[in-house]
């Protein structure tokens, strides 16, 4: 007689790593010449109660412990372009000097190009993500040396 074995698997727990949408204007950096995303009331969500504790209020301010970086985050979830078209020069590139209302990205969201400023002075020093890249709300897009 052959003994049958059998095998079992677990499934782990899916868990979502989105953010619930929040008004631009609560992530520090402005958003200017489209309409806002609307935004929905919903409890928080393990992925925003373990946000890092260094992030201000504003999500600008930030300060990096490698160089001490003032960090311009993602105000929305979108696709991040460092250009107003394909063929066109970056907004800024690391060495750039920036003004507060210096535009220093697009990013789009649900058809929307959303112009995103500085809100800091200060140096272009690094670039955290890739032209075309999905971004998250919260995700440090610019590190500026004050």
């Amino acid at each position: 007689a052959a003994a049958a074995t059998t095998q079992t698997t677990q499934e782990s727990p899916v868990s979502s790593s989105t953010a619930p949408p929040t008004s631009p204007q609560s992530a520090g950096a402005t958003v200017s010449g489209q309409a806002a995303p609307a935004v929905a009331t919903t409890t928080t969500s393990p992925a925003t109660a373990n946000a890092p504790a260094t992030e201000t209020a504003a999500g600008v301010g930030a300060m990096s412990t490698e160089e001490e970086l003032q960090v311009i985050t993602s105000p929305i979830v979108g696709t991040f372009y460092r250009a107003p078209s394909p063929n066109s020069e970056p907004f800024v590139r690391a060495g750039s000097h920036v003004e507060p209302d210096t535009v220093v990205c697009i990013i789009e969201a649900m058809k929307l190009m959303n112009e995103i400023q500085s809100e800091i002075a200060g140096v272009v020093e690094k670039i955290y993500v890739e032209n075309g890249q999905p971004v998250e709300y919260g995700q440090s897009l610019f590190g500026i040396k004050k």
